[in-house]
């Protein structure tokens, strides 16, 4: 017998990342375990447990050879991979502070999301032809200075908030918000990007951006949660907000985006005959696309994310501190 999925799980029904971010609201209490053994485990992950992705979604040939297309995601695999083994390792704290059984229960489905966000990763770049006893050391070797220089930080000033300042709430707010809220536009845009270049690369990106809308829905309702219970709270949340801001904007993350994105461009137009007229949003052709307009226009999702997150949280004041664009 089928165990029944719920439609944010399900991976015909489940929403895109910014949909379901901005509209699904679920709660720690309703993310139980139960509901990630039944829904995540047996439910989006069925028949792609081990890869992230089903066997007719294969890597192609064109994928396994050199080139600025093989290039530019395995350079996208490395960096992802790193991030996510690193917020696994992060996590950990969440799950120790965790303030109430749902808390701890939703933080450990997340810490296990996260580290198999980082094995399907890895795995890929093993399909793709990176040989298995170099995997470790060629991800470490690529992602080495985006390390240093994006991911350590952002997680470090997440675990000041949560393990060094025992503030969970203010840890949640980090990862949801500062964090995860910045980075799913790029996620939700690389989905996009591989559809038809590398079926395998886009379904494991699909399978990441279900559960990413998990994280950010249940991220949001257990800050906005504490805002009802605790209005003196406000201050020190706006505080961390800002402070997470001024982190973000002396991170170069920029740089490392558009080196990939340009590689994405050359390679994407030698393989044009692959992907004709597959539009990457509503009205645009994939090939239309630049390495700018690409990064600009996930910037413009991270916005229209956060106006609709910040208001359901009940802090509405953060919006200027988190804009990507300063509105007139």
């Amino acid at each position: 017998m089928t165990t029944p999925t719920n439609a944010e799980t399900d991976w015909d029904t489940a929403p895109g990342l910014l949909d379901g971010a901005m509209n699904l609201n679920l709660t720690a209490s309703q993310c139980d375990l139960s509901y990630w053994l039944r829904n995540v485990a047996q439910g989006t992950l069925a028949g792609r447990a081990a890869t992230g992705h089903a066997e007719h979604e294969g890597t192609p040939e064109h994928m396994r050879q050199p080139g600025p297309l093989r290039d530019a995601l395995v350079m996208e695999l490395a960096y992802r991979s790193v991030a996510e083994e690193q917020a696994t390792r992060v996590l950990s704290y969440y799950v120790a502070n965790a303030p109430t059984v749902p808390d701890m229960e939703f933080y450990a489905t997340q810490l296990l999301d996260e580290a198999r966000h980082s094995m399907v990763f890895r795995g890929h770049l093993l399909e793709m032809g990176v040989p298995a006893d170099t995997l470790h050391a060629t991800i470490a070797e690529i992602s080495a200075d985006y390390r240093r220089d994006v991911v350590d930080p952002i997680l470090d000033f997440a675990l000041s908030a949560v393990r060094d300042e025992d503030d969970f709430i203010g840890g949640v707010a980090v990862f949801t918000i500062v964090i995860e809220g910045v980075l799913a536009p790029a996620a939700e845009l690389s989905e996009r990007k591989w559809n038809v270049l590398d079926p395998a690369a886009g379904a494991i990106a699909r399978g990441a951006s279900i559960d990413e809308i998990r994280h950010l829905s249940v991220g949001s309702s257990i800050v906005r949660e504490r805002l009802i219970r605790e209005p003196g709270y406000r201050p020190r949340l706006l505080d961390i907000l800002t402070r997470g801001r001024q982190l973000w904007d002396g991170i170069p993350d920029r740089k490392y985006v558009l080196e990939r994105e340009e590689l994405f461009q050359a390679g994407m137009h030698e393989h044009a005959h692959l992907i004709a007229d597959y539009e990457a949003w509503p009205g645009v052709r994939l090939l239309d696309t630049t390495p700018e307009g690409r990064y600009d226009t996930a910037e413009q999702w991270t916005d229209e994310m956060a106006k609709v997150r910040l208001s359901y949280m009940g802090i509405p004041e953060a919006l200027p501190l988190m804009l990507t664009r300063q509105e007139p």
